[in-house]
């Protein structure tokens, strides 16, 4: 369904307690240096091809792709933006970690 209210359909409940789902409200986005991004290689059900996952980003899903984007330019690749990951195909960690912290992100190499 499209518009403004998801829930247009309900026209009486007999739940006194039940409320419309009003939309979470967009969260604010930490500052870099609160950011605690963690950068591993992950393998996982991806038919054997590797991509480097960053992992930890708290903030609006804007800036998270922004983010995201600035990562593929940076390591000229592909890769999504997901389920508030960032996907880099390839082993990109040491780019991707001189990247965040360059721009100022706490940064760390997880997994092996």
């Amino acid at each position: 369904m499209s518009g403004k209210n998801r829930n247009s359909q309900i026209v009486y409940s007999t739940n006194p307690d039940y409320r419309l789902n009003e939309p979470e409200p967009e969260r604010q986005t930490l500052p870099p240096q609160q950011q605690n991004l963690r950068v591993m290689l992950d393998k996982k059900q991806r038919g054997g091809k590797q991509v480097t996952l960053v992992t930890g980003f708290i903030g609006s899903n804007d800036d998270l792709e922004q983010l995201g984007k600035n990562l593929k330019a940076k390591c000229g690749t592909g890769g999504s933006v997901k389920d508030g990951e960032i996907l880099v195909q390839g082993d990109n960690r040491a780019k991707i970690l001189e990247f965040l912290t360059k721009q100022g992100y706490k940064a760390k190499q997880a997994g092996g």
